[in-house]
């Protein structure tokens, strides 16, 4: 019998944010956080496959899935304050120590959960989760970064452009060898909560801010280097937002860490969703007490 996942709510300064759990409490814990333009949802399936051995906590970030979605006037949509929800919860929560799998937005909102506290990290999954410039790939970023440095009419509206149903359906199918094991559930989805009132200016405010992801990565870099964090990478390798040179860097700072590149796209656990639970919980036996 799969474990039970259990889709729950907590406040956390303020705000309702949603989560899904499973798993015994009192095991290890593993934090699962989702990226653009999706939610816990693209966890679904991975959780009941990790929550037999571990506590398995996968949130929507605030402005995303089933979280609260304050008007940008009364909440500051900056990947900063997407952490400080994020360790919000897991103080209410009273997970200590865990390890994180991160994706996409949820790379940056992990790196910076490690930058403050980085004896809580006990290891790291990054699947298409950057902290290397050499993981970008053009043109898809050219355009945000010229956003984030100079928002206007006529820098806008190349990223309104990743709002669009083509484009996120694009996130999803782009790389995949048989596009036809890809839910169409999945953009339908996401494109139903980016579609509410207000949320295309949550995502240009955090797309404005995406800039300071890059400024932190020296900071992350000296951080794996001192601290020897375990890192498994498990990577889309024919991802065209974050591509596998992004993947192999973390060998620079992390000389140990064990990289697998997978023929897939952005959101691998799609295609790939039992390979990569396997990799996951050889890894996390090998590295958790």
């Amino acid at each position: 019998m799969a474990p039970a996942v259990h889709h729950r709510t907590a406040t956390v300064d303020g705000l309702e944010v949603f989560y899904r759990e499973a798993g015994d409490p009192k095991t290890p814990a593993v934090v699962l956080l989702h990226g653009f333009p999706t939610s816990s949802h693209m966890f679904r399936r991975l959780i009941p496959a990790l929550a037999d051995r571990y506590h398995v906590i996968a949130p929507d970030h605030i402005g995303f899935g089933q979280s609260a979605m304050p008007a940008p006037r009364d909440f500051p949509y900056t990947f900063d304050a997407l952490t400080d929800v994020t360790s919000g919860l897991l103080q209410h929560l009273g997970v200590d120590r865990f390890a994180m799998y991160v994706q996409d937005y949820g790379a940056p909102i992990g790196w910076r959960l490690a930058l403050r506290d980085p004896d809580r990290i006990t290891a790291i999954i990054t699947q298409n989760g950057n902290a290397y410039e050499e993981g970008f790939v053009k043109p898809f970023w050219d355009g945000l970064f010229a956003y984030a440095e100079a928002p206007g009419p006529q820098t806008e509206a190349a990223v309104r452009g990743a709002l669009t149903p083509e484009s996120i359906r694009w996130q999803y199918v782009n790389g995949v060898a048989d596009p036809s094991l890809v839910s169409p559930d999945n953009w339908v989805h996401d494109l139903a909560l980016l579609d509410r009132p207000g949320n295309d200016e949550i995502q240009l405010r955090l797309f404005r801010d995406y800039a300071t992801n890059v400024d932190l990565y020296p900071k992350v870099h000296r951080y794996f280097r001192e601290s020897r964090v375990p890192l498994l990478a498990v990577w889309g390798a024919n991802d065209e937002i974050f591509g596998p040179a992004g993947a192999e860097a973390f060998r620079r700072d992390l000389p140990d860490a064990e990289i697998h590149l997978i023929d897939t796209g952005h959101f691998a656990l799609e295609t790939h969703l039992d390979p990569i639970a396997d990799h996951i919980r050889a890894f996390l036996t090998r590295t958790l007490p």
